[in-house]
């Protein structure tokens, strides 16, 4: 293994050694295989490649001051890639082919799980793809299930400092009725353009409105949406967003520390009334927002940090959050499954 610099580490692939795979065929699941390669051969008419027939997930483990390493409600996101497969209609992957492929990648790889301190993760990417070979539009018949690990820092390059963020009007990520609340490729892949277009702009990331009305918050592209204000942890109810398990950890650690909790539509102009704003998902975990502009709309410009840091609810659940994450506070939850 390289030396790694795991401070510096990006949000990114870093090649490690193995990976593992599992296949579908004649209706069942096969058992485990490992691979150190990090190419898949596959069919030319394979439905993932014509007709979108792919999920993937997005967890992390974390090395704790006492060298245990956990990993964060890996059972939420099976369920999340089961109701994706079910969406798309793929064979859904057995609960337990699902740990047990997250337990074997961190095992083979632990030298790859980041040191304590360091601020970094380690990524575990499960991607579940339609392999059968069809060329009308219709499910395939085989299925390959895999997962490969990475060790990953901060989303945004920011870390946890507020960002700025673009509302977008010409554009959508999402269908009310649609893709959106699955984790598939194509929604990521709509969001490819108008992304760039605000990174361009040197914004961090796109605010995306309903598809429907463009009246109300839908999320960011990579992350979920939520402000704070009178002691309320506010964030979208929506048929177009992807439900995210940390958004979901967020809203039960809002609760235990006292705020009240509304998942509910978010009209563009409340953005005045919250005096803290986040988005939050697996990757960014938070990323404090610290400006909301909307050029395409009346050019407003809606501030919640002007000293460049996060704000103190924001502040709080974070560290939570991290402190469950790493084991340095108690997890009353029972969110952490350790990993020999």
């Amino acid at each position: 293994m390289k030396n790694i610099e795991w401070e510096k580490l990006a949000f990114g692939y870093t090649k490690t050694n193995y990976n593992v795979r599992c296949y579908y065929k004649d209706g069942v699941w096969g058992e485990l295989e490992v691979s150190s390669s990090d190419t898949i051969p596959i069919h030319m008419a394979a439905t993932c490649l014509h007709y979108g027939q792919e999920a993937f997930e997005g967890l992390k483990a974390f090395r704790g001051k006492d060298n245990k390493i956990r990993v964060f409600r890996w059972d939420e996101n099976h369920k999340r890639m089961m109701n994706s497969a079910k969406g798309i209609m793929m064979a859904e992957v057995p609960e337990n082919i699902f740990w047990e492929a997250c337990k074997k990648v961190i095992q083979l790889n632990r030298d790859f799980v980041p040191p304590f301190g360091t601020g970094a993760a380690f990524y575990l990417r499960p991607l579940l793809i339609g392999t059968g070979a069809q060329v009308g539009v219709k499910a395939a018949n085989e299925y390959l299930f895999m997962i490969f690990g990475t060790p990953v820092g901060p989303y945004f390059k920011e870390g946890f400092k507020p960002v700025n963020i673009q509302i977008v009007r010409d554009a959508d990520r999402a269908a009310p009725l649609g893709t959106g609340v699955y984790k598939v490729g194509g929604n990521y892949a709509a969001s490819l353009l108008s992304g760039h277009k605000v990174h361009e702009a040197g914004f961090a990331a796109a605010l995306y409105l309903d598809a429907k009305e463009k009246k109300y918050i839908d999320e960011c592209g990579p992350a979920n949406f939520f402000g704070i204000k009178n002691n309320t942890y506010v964030t979208p109810k929506s048929s177009s967003i992807l439900p995210s398990i940390t958004n979901k950890s967020l809203m039960t650690l809002a609760e235990d520390m006292g705020l009240k909790v509304e998942r509910r539509q978010i009209p563009v102009e409340e953005l005045a009334e919250f005096t803290e704003c986040g988005a939050c998902g697996t990757a960014a975990v938070i990323s404090p927002i610290g400006k909301i502009v909307d050029i395409q709309g009346d050019g407003k410009e809606y501030v919640f940090s002007k000293n460049g840091e996060a704000g103190e609810v924001s502040k709080k659940l974070y560290a939570r959050l991290q402190g469950i994450q790493y084991g340095e506070m108690e997890d009353k939850f029972n969110w952490v499954s350790f990993v020999d």
